[in-house]
């Protein structure tokens, strides 16, 4: 039976607190801060170097490297919240998103824009999905997979909503004042949902289930498995990010129109979006090992595919959704990659050190791409090699669970994703 306790943190048959606004708080936040501090950049950017006389090259090297910063950012953040709890990072994660979103409307120059995405960088680290899938899984496991998938949903509808809102903004206003207007929304959603949802007691760490849940945080970072992942991961990252943002390139090299290209590439993040709503069963049927190496494999399949299927539209648009709802899986499955491996006692930290690398080949990627295409003589080719490095990827992940524990057992594969609904279902 649900009982409720004095702070409305809903409590199942265990003793883990689920907060109830946790979740609609978390999917508000999520949607809006990637919406404005992540995708708001890329529609704005024309009428700013339109504007400014600056370059494209330099404005897009101060959007990398926020997310550069956000990476290695991560780290700590992640082991604050696993002591902590997520909400005086992620209220002050906010506020700092909307100064640095101010800073970027209202530089002169560019060594003043580039602060201003540099400290757009550390809010990433400290309101992204990383610190939300940190007090996600505290809170939650060992049910946090639905949960997981519902933030992730939510944080898929940030481009469906904000790129679309931007834009009617900027029709009317100039590109700073649509940031400031933008800087409004994020603080008026983001930091008291911060501030006040996130305030319920941070249970401790459960008791490990396996001798390498218990392992100690630096124990199991500098263990092969956990190296291993962080390769395998990292090259999945860089193929992924590399062939969403090449994929138009690709298609108008075959000849396709701007729109159709576009439609493309659309239809590939719906794929996504239905891709995560599967990613609870696939886990409650498959072990790691078998998970992460075929969900990679798929990734420089599709990729593959869409390297020699030059034709004809449709099949196109059916490979970028299927290719889609591999990475909406991927997502997922970096999420759980660490409880399913090594518990959650040191989840925030744990998967800040996993992030710091994957999301480091995700800034680089399109970079990397647009250079490697030249040379490889078209973006068919960059695909056709992207889909080896999946392939480097799909077979590093072969190495990534450790196999038995430290008396000789054999290591709990499965993650403890129940068959039936959980105890608390999430809000």
């Amino acid at each position: 039976m649900t009982e409720t306790d004095a702070r409305g943190a809903a409590t199942g048959t265990g003793d883990r607190s689920r907060p109830r606004a946790v979740l609609p708080a978390l999917c508000a936040t999520q949607i809006t801060s990637w919406g404005i501090v992540f995708y708001a950049f890329p529609v704005l950017n024309p009428q700013i170097t339109e504007d400014t006389g600056w370059s494209a090259g330099a404005t897009t090297a101060a959007f990398s490297l926020a997310l550069l910063v956000s990476a290695f950012a991560g780290i700590r953040v992640g082991r604050i919240i696993d002591h902590r709890g997520p909400r005086t990072v992620m209220t002050a994660g906010s506020v700092l998103g909307v100064l640095s979103i101010l800073i970027v409307a209202a530089a002169p120059n560019l060594p003043l824009f580039f602060t201003g995405w540099v400290l757009a960088g550390f809010a990433m680290a400290a309101t992204f999905y990383q610190p939300a899938f940190a007090a996600i899984t505290r809170w939650w496991a060992p049910d946090h997979v639905r949960a997981l998938t519902v933030v992730t949903l939510a944080g898929g509808l940030a481009s469906t909503f904000f790129a679309p809102l931007t834009a009617a903004l900027a029709d009317h206003l100039s590109w700073r004042m649509t940031y400031t207007v933008l800087a409004a929304v994020l603080a008026a959603v983001t930091i008291p949902a911060h501030a006040l949802a996130l305030g319920a007691p941070w249970p401790s760490a459960p008791s490990p289930s396996t001798a390498h849940a218990g392992q100690s945080a630096k124990t199991a970072a500098r263990s092969r498995p956990f190296r291993m992942l962080a390769v395998a991961l990292t090259l999945s990252a860089f193929t992924v990010s590399a062939a969403v943002v090449a994929l138009v390139p690709l298609l108008l090299e075959r000849g396709y129109s701007t729109s159709e290209a576009a439609w493309a590439l659309g239809l590939g993040g719906a794929g996504q979006t239905l891709g995560r709503t599967l990613y609870a069963a696939i886990a409650r049927r498959t072990e790691v090992t078998a998970r992460t190496t075929t969900l990679i494999a798929l990734g420089g399949l599709t990729t593959a595919a869409l390297a020699l299927a030059p034709g004809p539209y449709a099949l196109v648009i059916a490979l970028s959704a299927i290719a889609g709802m591999v990475r909406g899986n991927l997502t997922l499955l970096q999420a759980t990659a660490i409880t399913d491996r090594w518990g959650t006692n040191h989840y925030g930290r744990l998967s800040g050190l996993l992030a710091a690398p994957t999301t480091t080949a995700s800034a680089l990627a399109p970079f990397a791409g647009a250079a490697l295409a030249i040379p490889l003589g078209g973006y068919p080719q960059l695909f056709g090699a992207l889909a080896a490095v999946s392939v480097l990827a799909s077979v590093s992940a072969l190495r990534t669970v450790p196999r038995t524990t430290s008396d000789g057992g054999t290591l709990l594969r499965r993650p403890s994703v129940p068959a039936g609904p959980p105890p608390t279902q999430p809000p």
